[in-house]
């Protein structure tokens, strides 16, 4: 929330300020549209339009700034007016707000708002000895760019007292904040990192550290086992206390990941540090109502929120310093506030957050309050399991369009307004003009006025929905106007990285799709928000290929860390006999891989896992497996698709070692069992890997290669190699975990004794061995007898 500059000085923004000492009343989504905290986030360009026309009497953007002392430190207001104007004498504090509502409806400004220029005159007028000013709020109608101002003059002394009122009462929020970093800050005086450094993880601690402390964004590729979580979450905290950065985001793809960052963390809170972390948890998962419909009608808790959450928040704060869903949930319904909102409040003053990689960068569900347009911070981003955040990232700035939901939503409103029905049938003709063209899929330069008729179709929806009863229809409506303001949102983004096209989807749909083929420019954008970032991974071979797809900067660094374990403690063998291929895939082909895994987990008892490209290509060699060997079908297990929590957990717990039998699972590659899991010691000694992970084939992947064969590029690699290898060397990592771990990695495709695909083998791979369906049981003998 606030900020310490140095030894005696906090500061706020203007903005924040009020928005979180003046709030008041019940959450309420009644009101279905975009709101008007959004909507000027959507309209910068028409912000900038507004302070163009004003004149040379008009200042825009002036930054404004007052410091307030304190006994024990300095409180800094600042932020930046929209305009200032000095007309016939008359000083006119301008604040320029972009709204979905009609105009004509307006009687008055909005509080905040009002607050928000108030400040901003205050300080103005203090500075220029002014007796007194006009504060006036700027309204701009989305849509038809229609413009309403409201005006109060207020003199200083009017000023000067509200204002000292509203420093008041949020000095002991500072005062929190002021002790809390000056009492964190000591308990890192002396802080070591809390275990005996293993082989390369010191280079890789001293690597971060000199990041952050150049604001560089670095990229480390180190082997599972290294200690990677650590050795970046020491010393970003230390950077922290140094003054380098102000808060830590540590992003992760998956829920696994994240208790093990928060496992970091207490780790470190065991050896005295002072340290307040959150876990944030998605809305879903917090809520605690039968729907989650969050209005005072429908949520107690909702009813009186901004009333209570304050005090809430300040308890909760003084009370412990690690906020996970359990905490936040319990001190919700102790002051009877949302949980969900809750957690987003007490992540303004805690020191580092934990949270999915979408709350950073996706541009529909960021952490607003940090990462809105013009804000930004001295954040550290550590994001884990990197790897993740190309597929991540080229979904969270994609965007799609079916024809057929347009004529679906126009059926629904077309009773109630005409308007909106015309505008949508008009979508529905250009996406039929695009239909007509298209036979599987085709790629398109842009599309032409389909976009500003979109506009109104969006607009038309947000009055809709104001007066639409509740109800299934309201509900089906609603849906397709989130999709709709997601196109849009992304068509402020198309770029060079962009590819447009039109497709028959597997179901019969029309789509239209804004594909981001190349996200970089995009993560960049958010990454630029902080002060450094760690990307970190077990897999980011080749190094190359993810800078291009994370960062546009060139001066990024990066480490390659070898393994700290024994390399004789693994054995990698190849089976170049078999393949994958979709030519050669049938039931003698299944025979063989079934056969491979007989051999492999019968040439010693113990747990193993065995990893497919695909469900459909698992099944059939499953099925053929027990149609051979029906005597050990008891010694199987399937992973199953849309697993819950409890069934992934009851699969991992069947891997023990008290059993004196064979257990092989049957798992998919890139699933849920092929990372992020810990089967430490002899709970898995083998994985075997069945092809070479390749993506399925598919219009998506085809644009893809074109995209990069274009620009000189190996396409295919892109695409597919890159990919599939990254699937099959995550899958590979589940077997050493420590250095007392030992187990068997096999290989089998006859792809992976290509040169293009051992030229992505890491480092410790570079003694694999050939191996075939007749020798492949005594080699794993041998490599047993070893040890």
């Amino acid at each position: 929330m606030i900020k310490m500059t140095n030894k005696n000085t906090v500061k706020i923004s203007v903005r924040n300020l009020v928005e979180f000492i003046l709030r008041s009343g019940d959450i309420d989504n009644s009101r279905k549209g975009v709101s008007d905290k959004e909507a000027m986030e959507l309209g910068s360009r028409l912000h900038r339009k507004i302070q163009g026309s004003m004149g040379t009497s008009y200042q825009a953007e002036v930054s404004l700034k007052i410091i307030t002392e304190f006994e024990e430190f300095d409180l800094k207001v600042e932020g930046r007016a929209d305009g200032i104007e000095t007309k016939n004498g008359q000083v006119i504090v301008d604040e320029i707000k972009g709204t979905f509502a009609e105009l004509v409806f307006m009687k008055e400004a909005i509080s905040v708002h009002i607050a928000q220029a108030k400040c901003y005159a205050y300080i103005y007028a203090k500075e220029h000895e002014l007796n007194e000013l006009t504060v006036q709020i700027t309204y701009c109608n989305m849509e038809t760019e229609d413009i309403k101002r409201f005006q109060e003059r207020c003199s200083f002394d009017e000023l000067d007292k509200w204002f000292k009122e509203l420093i008041n009462e949020y000095y002991k929020w500072a005062l929190f904040e002021y002790e809390w970093t000056t009492t964190r800050n000591q308990s890192m005086e002396g802080l070591e990192f809390p275990f005996e450094y293993r082989e390369g993880q010191r280079d890789l601690v001293t690597g971060v550290y000199a990041s952050i402390s150049r604001q560089k964004e670095l990229f480390i590729q180190a082997p599972t086992g290294i200690g990677k979580t650590m050795s970046a979450v020491f010393p970003s905290v230390r950077a922290i206390g140094a003054g380098m950065g102000s808060k830590i985001f540590y992003l992760t793809a998956k829920t696994i990941t994240r208790t093990v960052a928060s496992e970091a963390f207490n780790i470190l809170q065991g050896q005295g540090l002072k340290y307040k972390v959150i876990m944030l948890t998605a809305k879903e998962k917090m809520c605690t109502c039968d729907e989650m419909i969050c209005n005072p009608d429908n949520c107690p808790k909702a009813k009186g929120h901004f009333d209570r959450i304050n005090d809430a928040v300040y308890e909760l704060l003084t009370k412990t310093d690690n906020f996970g869903r359990d905490e936040l949930l319990e001190h919700s319904d102790k002051w009877q506030v949302c949980p969900h909102e809750l957690g987003l409040d007490v992540s303004l003053w805690v020191d580092s957050i934990i949270c999915d990689y979408n709350y950073v960068f996706d541009p529909r569900a960021r952490l607003k309050r940090f990462f809105a347009e013009n804000r930004n911070g001295e954040y550290i981003f550590l994001i884990d399991e990197a790897h993740n955040l190309v597929e991540r990232g080229r979904e969270m700035f994609s965007a799609v369009l079916y024809k057929e939901d347009f004529l679906t939503v126009k059926k629904l409103v077309s009773p109630y307004n005409q308007k909106l029905a015309q505008y949508l049938e008009k979508s529905n003709r250009q996406l039929l003009a695009y239909k007509r063209e298209c036979d599987t899929y085709q790629v398109l330069p842009n599309i032409g006025g389909f976009e500003s008729n979109l506009l109104k179709v969006m607009s038309e929806l947000e009055k809709f929905l104001e007066e639409a009863p509740e109800g299934e229809e309201q509900e089906k409506v609603l849906d397709f106007y989130f999709e709709v303001r997601t196109f849009l949102l992304i068509c402020e983004l198309l770029d060079d990285n962009y590819v447009i096209y039109s497709k028959h989807d597997e179901n019969g749909r029309f789509a239209l799709r804004l594909y981001c083929v190349n996200p970089a420019n995009n993560l960049q954008e958010c990454l630029d928000k902080g002060n450094s970032t760690i990307f970190f991974s077990a897999t980011l071979l080749p190094m190359q290929y993810y800078k291009t797809l994370f960062s546009t900067r060139e001066d990024d660094f990066a480490i390659t860390a070898v393994s700290p374990f024994e390399q004789a403690n693994k054995q990698v063998l190849l089976g170049g006999d078999v393949s994958s291929k979709y030519t050669r895939r049938g039931p003698s082909e299944y025979a063989k891989f079934a056969n491979y895994i007989h051999e492999i987990i019968h040439a010693r008892r113990g747990n193993y896992l065995t990893f497919f490209p695909s469900y459909r290509f698992m099944e059939d060699v499953y099925a053929k497996y027990i149609e051979q060997f029906p005597e050990d079908e008891g010694l199987c297990l399937k992973q199953m698709t849309a697993m819950t929590e409890q069934n992934r957990e009851d699969f991992l717990n069947e891997f023990t070692t008290d059993k004196a039998i064979t257990l092989v699972g049957f798992c998919v590659m890139g699933g849920i069992f092929a990372e992020g899991i810990d089967l430490i010691g002899e709970r898995l000694i083998g994985a075997i890997i069945v092809g070479t992970g390749l993506p399925q084939v598919n219009y998506e992947k085809e644009i893809l290669m074109n995209f990069y064969n274009e620009r000189g590029e190996n396409g295919f690699d892109y695409a597919y190699r890159f990919p599939g290898m990254n699937k099959v060397l995550q899958a590979a990592g589940r077997v050493i975990r420590t250095d007392e771990d030992k187990g068997i990695i096999v290989l089998l495709d006859e792809r992976f004794a290509n040169r293009d695909y051992r030229g992505l083998f890491p480092a410790d791979w570079n003694d694999v061995r050939r191996c075939s369906l007749t020798t492949v049981r005594k080699q794993v003998n041998e490599f047993w007898d070893r040890h």
